[in-house]
């Protein structure tokens, strides 16, 4: 009888508890932690070196991919120069092969500080992908025959 009585006394006793998730409400002391400032954006030293100035490039472009994931290389001269960069040490890929299909990808790049600042984007090459390489020999950056630059 007495361990009846006992588990009956538990049982009035954890009727009003609750096992849910609730979160106690804060206490008057309590206060929220302070929220960082999301970084600020990159921006262009046109006196830093390619590696330093990398970021910015990087932003420019994927900036140009957000606004348009179709964007072909003018797009991406053109938000270039925009953003500072000299289009006369720019050289970029055709848009289009030599049998008139759309290139896997199109890559661009900027001559900068005796190295280059080189962009790729396209369905192809899994996203866009910057990277600092090498001067060549030729004093460009890309192999291979681009397109004029004339607009």
């Amino acid at each position: 009888m007495a361990l009846a009585f006992a588990g009956a006394t538990l049982m009035i006793g954890l009727t009003g508890c609750s096992f849910g998730d609730a979160q106690p409400s804060p206490s008057p002391t309590q206060t929220a932690a302070p929220t960082e400032a999301p970084p600020a954006p990159p921006e262009f030293h046109p006196d830093l070196s390619a590696t330093e100035n990398l970021p910015f490039f990087d932003s420019v472009n994927q900036s140009v991919v957000a606004a348009d994931p179709n964007a072909g290389g003018r797009a991406f001269i053109d938000a270039l120069v925009a953003a500072g960069f000299d289009k006369a040490a720019m050289q970029v890929t055709a848009d289009r092969t030599t049998i008139d299909e759309a290139a896997d990808s199109v890559q661009f790049s900027v001559a900068f500080q005796g190295e280059c600042l080189v962009g790729q984007y396209g369905p192809k090459s899994g996203g866009y992908h910057g990277a600092v390489r090498p001067i060549l020999g030729t004093g460009t950056c890309l192999v291979g025959q681009t397109r004029p630059i004339d607009w």
